[in-house]
Protein backbone atom coordinates (compact mmCIF):
# COMPACT_ATOMS: atom_id res chain seq x y z
CA UNK A 1 0.00 0.00 0.00
CA UNK A 2 1.21 3.49 -0.94
CA UNK A 3 1.37 5.87 1.85
CA UNK A 4 1.46 8.77 0.12
CA UNK A 5 1.30 7.91 -3.61
CA UNK A 6 0.41 11.54 -4.96
CA UNK A 7 2.81 13.77 -3.01
CA UNK A 8 5.46 14.51 -4.54
CA UNK A 9 9.19 13.37 -3.06
CA UNK A 10 10.23 16.90 -2.81
CA UNK A 11 7.35 17.70 -0.35
CA UNK A 12 7.36 14.88 1.62
CA UNK A 13 10.88 15.87 2.07
CA UNK A 14 10.52 19.60 3.11
CA UNK A 15 7.65 18.75 5.63
CA UNK A 16 10.61 15.43 7.15
CA UNK A 17 12.98 18.14 7.48
CA UNK A 18 10.26 20.92 9.02
CA UNK A 19 9.10 18.29 11.80
CA UNK A 20 12.95 17.66 12.45
CA UNK A 21 13.56 20.77 13.09
CA UNK A 22 10.31 21.32 15.42
CA UNK A 23 11.28 18.73 17.28
CA UNK A 24 14.18 20.95 19.04
CA UNK A 25 12.13 24.16 18.50
CA UNK A 26 8.89 22.37 20.65
CA UNK A 27 11.74 20.78 23.18
CA UNK A 28 12.93 24.18 23.91
CA UNK A 29 10.09 25.45 23.96
CA UNK A 30 8.75 23.63 26.61
CA UNK A 31 11.38 23.13 29.02
CA UNK A 32 12.65 27.33 28.50
CA UNK A 33 9.11 28.70 28.89
CA UNK A 34 6.90 26.11 30.91
CA UNK A 35 7.44 24.01 34.06
CA UNK A 36 7.89 20.75 32.29
CA UNK A 37 10.99 18.85 33.20
CA UNK A 38 13.03 16.57 30.77
CA UNK A 39 11.81 13.42 31.95
CA UNK A 40 8.18 14.41 31.54
CA UNK A 41 8.76 15.41 28.31
CA UNK A 42 10.44 12.74 27.43
CA UNK A 43 7.54 10.37 28.16
CA UNK A 44 5.31 12.20 27.16
CA UNK A 45 6.98 12.49 23.42
CA UNK A 46 7.99 8.98 23.11
CA UNK A 47 4.80 7.27 24.57
CA UNK A 48 2.45 9.77 22.15
CA UNK A 49 5.08 8.64 19.22
CA UNK A 50 4.67 4.95 20.42
CA UNK A 51 0.58 5.51 19.80
CA UNK A 52 0.83 7.18 16.48
CA UNK A 53 3.16 4.91 15.23
CA UNK A 54 1.36 2.04 16.63
CA UNK A 55 -1.99 3.21 14.89
CA UNK A 56 -0.84 3.79 12.05
CA UNK A 57 0.52 0.31 12.05
CA UNK A 58 -2.68 -1.36 12.87
CA UNK A 59 -4.12 0.67 10.15
CA UNK A 60 -1.90 -0.26 7.52
CA UNK A 61 -2.62 -4.15 8.44
CA UNK A 62 0.75 -4.91 9.49
CA UNK A 63 2.86 -5.72 13.00
CA UNK A 64 5.81 -3.61 14.22
CA UNK A 65 9.27 -5.08 14.83
CA UNK A 66 11.89 -3.13 16.16
CA UNK A 67 14.58 -4.60 18.98
CA UNK A 68 15.69 -3.72 22.42
CA UNK A 69 19.44 -2.48 21.56
CA UNK A 70 17.56 -0.12 18.79
CA UNK A 71 14.51 1.38 21.69
CA UNK A 72 18.09 1.30 24.02
CA UNK A 73 19.48 3.46 21.69
CA UNK A 74 16.29 5.41 20.67
CA UNK A 75 15.76 6.49 24.59
CA UNK A 76 19.03 7.51 25.23
CA UNK A 77 18.82 9.86 22.53
CA UNK A 78 15.15 11.28 23.57
CA UNK A 79 16.25 11.48 27.55
CA UNK A 80 19.72 13.19 26.41
CA UNK A 81 18.14 15.49 23.99
CA UNK A 82 15.79 16.59 26.69
CA UNK A 83 18.42 17.34 29.33
CA UNK A 84 20.22 19.23 27.02
CA UNK A 85 17.93 21.38 25.96
CA UNK A 86 16.51 22.42 29.49
CA UNK A 87 19.79 24.93 28.84
CA UNK A 88 21.03 25.50 25.34
CA UNK A 89 19.66 27.16 22.44
CA UNK A 90 17.92 25.51 19.63
CA UNK A 91 20.28 26.47 16.97
CA UNK A 92 23.27 25.27 19.01
CA UNK A 93 21.43 22.11 19.97
CA UNK A 94 20.75 21.06 16.79
CA UNK A 95 24.37 21.96 15.29
CA UNK A 96 25.83 19.79 17.93
CA UNK A 97 23.34 17.00 17.77
CA UNK A 98 23.53 16.88 13.72
CA UNK A 99 27.47 17.08 14.04
CA UNK A 100 27.44 14.03 16.40
CA UNK A 101 25.22 12.06 14.39
CA UNK A 102 27.09 12.29 10.83
CA UNK A 103 30.58 12.50 12.38
CA UNK A 104 29.73 9.22 14.68
CA UNK A 105 28.22 7.47 11.58
CA UNK A 106 31.71 8.68 9.15
CA UNK A 107 33.81 7.00 11.78
CA UNK A 108 31.74 3.81 12.00
CA UNK A 109 32.27 3.52 8.29
CA UNK A 110 35.91 4.35 8.73
CA UNK A 111 36.55 1.91 11.28
CA UNK A 112 34.77 -0.71 9.29
CA UNK A 113 37.18 -0.84 6.29
CA UNK A 114 35.72 2.31 4.51
CA UNK A 115 38.32 4.71 2.73
CA UNK A 116 37.25 8.94 2.28
CA UNK A 117 38.70 10.75 -0.81
CA UNK A 118 40.90 13.49 -0.47
CA UNK A 119 37.73 15.74 -0.71
CA UNK A 120 36.07 13.70 2.34
CA UNK A 121 38.88 13.89 4.33
CA UNK A 122 39.34 17.52 3.77
CA UNK A 123 34.99 18.24 4.78
CA UNK A 124 35.58 16.25 7.89
CA UNK A 125 38.90 17.12 8.95
CA UNK A 126 36.76 20.92 8.54
CA UNK A 127 33.29 19.57 10.08
CA UNK A 128 35.92 18.50 13.54
CA UNK A 129 37.20 22.08 13.29
CA UNK A 130 33.70 23.58 13.55
CA UNK A 131 32.52 21.75 15.98
CA UNK A 132 35.92 21.91 18.12
CA UNK A 133 34.90 25.71 17.27
CA UNK A 134 31.74 25.42 18.61
CA UNK A 135 32.62 24.29 22.12
CA UNK A 136 35.78 26.72 23.04
CA UNK A 137 35.23 28.58 26.20
CA UNK A 138 34.00 32.20 25.42
CA UNK A 139 30.88 34.44 25.96
CA UNK A 140 29.03 32.20 22.72
CA UNK A 141 30.04 29.22 24.19
CA UNK A 142 27.50 26.53 25.23
CA UNK A 143 27.43 24.95 29.10
CA UNK A 144 30.10 21.66 28.93
CA UNK A 145 27.24 19.50 30.97
CA UNK A 146 24.38 20.37 28.51
CA UNK A 147 26.50 19.80 25.23
CA UNK A 148 27.56 16.69 26.17
CA UNK A 149 24.87 15.61 26.69
CA UNK A 150 23.22 16.50 23.08
CA UNK A 151 27.04 15.17 21.78
CA UNK A 152 25.14 12.07 23.70
CA UNK A 153 22.03 12.21 22.19
CA UNK A 154 23.86 12.53 18.41
CA UNK A 155 25.91 9.56 19.24
CA UNK A 156 22.71 7.74 19.91
CA UNK A 157 20.75 8.02 17.50
CA UNK A 158 23.55 7.75 14.72
CA UNK A 159 23.62 4.15 16.86
CA UNK A 160 20.09 3.86 16.05
CA UNK A 161 19.87 4.83 12.78
CA UNK A 162 23.03 2.35 11.91
CA UNK A 163 20.54 -0.41 12.93
CA UNK A 164 18.22 0.50 11.46
CA UNK A 165 19.62 0.09 7.76
CA UNK A 166 19.54 -3.52 8.95
CA UNK A 167 16.05 -3.21 10.12
CA UNK A 168 13.85 -4.16 7.10
CA UNK A 169 10.62 -1.65 6.99
CA UNK A 170 11.85 1.33 8.50
CA UNK A 171 8.64 2.50 9.69
CA UNK A 172 7.53 -1.10 11.56
CA UNK A 173 11.32 -0.85 12.95
CA UNK A 174 10.85 2.55 14.27
CA UNK A 175 7.48 1.75 15.68
CA UNK A 176 8.55 -1.12 17.54
CA UNK A 177 11.35 0.40 19.01
CA UNK A 178 8.89 3.83 20.29
CA UNK A 179 6.78 0.87 21.96
CA UNK A 180 9.94 -0.35 23.75
CA UNK A 181 11.15 2.65 24.49
CA UNK A 182 7.96 3.98 25.93
CA UNK A 183 8.34 1.90 29.51
CA UNK A 184 12.21 3.25 29.52
CA UNK A 185 11.24 6.59 29.41
CA UNK A 186 8.23 5.95 32.33
CA UNK A 187 11.32 4.31 34.37
CA UNK A 188 13.02 7.53 34.05
CA UNK A 189 10.46 9.46 35.10
CA UNK A 190 9.88 7.57 38.07
CA UNK A 191 12.87 6.92 39.04
CA UNK A 192 13.07 11.22 39.46
CA UNK A 193 9.76 11.35 40.34
CA UNK A 194 10.24 13.86 43.02
CA UNK A 195 11.46 16.46 40.32
CA UNK A 196 8.53 16.52 38.17
CA UNK A 197 6.93 19.40 37.22
CA UNK A 198 4.39 20.15 34.41
CA UNK A 199 1.43 21.67 33.08
CA UNK A 200 -0.62 21.73 30.25
CA UNK A 201 1.02 23.79 28.03
CA UNK A 202 4.41 22.04 28.67
CA UNK A 203 2.62 18.56 27.93
CA UNK A 204 0.97 19.92 25.23
CA UNK A 205 4.73 20.82 23.25
CA UNK A 206 5.97 17.05 24.56
CA UNK A 207 2.79 15.52 22.79
CA UNK A 208 3.18 17.53 19.75
CA UNK A 209 6.66 16.48 19.32
CA UNK A 210 5.77 13.08 19.89
CA UNK A 211 2.79 12.65 17.67
CA UNK A 212 3.73 14.87 15.40
CA UNK A 213 7.18 16.11 14.54
CA UNK A 214 8.14 12.67 15.92
CA UNK A 215 6.03 9.87 14.75
CA UNK A 216 4.35 11.47 12.00
CA UNK A 217 7.61 12.69 10.99
CA UNK A 218 9.17 9.79 10.76
CA UNK A 219 6.54 8.24 8.79
CA UNK A 220 6.75 10.98 6.09
CA UNK A 221 10.35 10.67 6.02
CA UNK A 222 10.56 7.23 5.28
CA UNK A 223 8.18 7.59 2.80
CA UNK A 224 10.79 10.40 0.92
CA UNK A 225 13.81 8.65 1.93
CA UNK A 226 12.17 5.62 -0.43
CA UNK A 227 12.65 7.73 -3.37
CA UNK A 228 15.93 9.59 -2.57
CA UNK A 229 19.35 8.91 -3.85
CA UNK A 230 21.36 7.91 -0.73
CA UNK A 231 23.70 11.07 -0.72
CA UNK A 232 20.79 13.30 -1.31
CA UNK A 233 19.44 11.55 1.58
CA UNK A 234 22.12 12.48 3.40
CA UNK A 235 22.64 16.00 2.04
CA UNK A 236 19.51 17.49 2.90
CA UNK A 237 19.63 16.79 6.24
CA UNK A 238 22.10 19.70 6.17
CA UNK A 239 18.86 21.60 6.23
CA UNK A 240 17.64 21.01 9.77
CA UNK A 241 19.77 22.96 11.87
CA UNK A 242 19.52 26.10 9.37
CA UNK A 243 16.14 25.89 9.74
CA UNK A 244 15.97 25.34 13.71
CA UNK A 245 18.24 28.62 13.98
CA UNK A 246 15.52 30.14 11.71
CA UNK A 247 13.24 29.19 13.66
CA UNK A 248 15.15 30.10 17.28
CA UNK A 249 14.83 33.60 16.00
CA UNK A 250 11.60 33.67 14.72
CA UNK A 251 9.83 31.75 17.81
CA UNK A 252 12.00 31.77 20.68
CA UNK A 253 13.66 35.03 20.09
CA UNK A 254 17.24 33.89 19.96
CA UNK A 255 20.59 35.40 18.92
CA UNK A 256 22.14 34.27 15.75
CA UNK A 257 25.95 35.37 16.08
CA UNK A 258 29.13 35.14 13.75
CA UNK A 259 30.19 32.68 15.77
CA UNK A 260 27.75 30.68 15.21
CA UNK A 261 27.11 31.00 11.82
CA UNK A 262 29.95 30.42 11.00
CA UNK A 263 30.90 27.03 13.04
CA UNK A 264 27.56 26.17 11.48
CA UNK A 265 29.20 27.37 7.93
CA UNK A 266 31.99 24.53 8.87
CA UNK A 267 30.56 22.03 10.48
CA UNK A 268 27.79 21.86 7.67
CA UNK A 269 30.03 22.88 4.33
CA UNK A 270 32.22 20.01 6.05
CA UNK A 271 30.11 17.06 6.52
CA UNK A 272 28.15 17.94 2.85
CA UNK A 273 31.99 17.33 1.43
CA UNK A 274 32.43 14.15 3.39
CA UNK A 275 29.15 12.69 2.90
CA UNK A 276 28.97 13.19 -0.94
CA UNK A 277 30.63 9.86 -2.72
CA UNK A 278 34.20 10.03 -4.96
CA UNK A 279 33.24 10.42 -8.17
CA UNK A 280 34.51 6.85 -10.22
CA UNK A 281 37.78 6.36 -11.34
CA UNK A 282 37.81 6.21 -15.08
Amino acid sequence: MKIFPATSTLGLTALAMLAFAGNSLLCRLALRNTPIDAASFTALRIASGALVLWLFMWRRGTAATGSWPSAAALFTYAAAFSLAYVSLPAATGALLLFGAVQLTMLGTGLARGERLGARQSVGLAIAVAGLIALLLPGATAPGLPSALLMLLAGVAWAVYSLRGKHAGDATRATAGNFLRATPLALLLAGLMFPQLTWDIRGAAYAVTSGALTSGVGYIVWYAAVKRLPATTAASVQLSVPAITALGGIVFLGEPLGWTLVACCAAILGGVALAVRPSPPKS
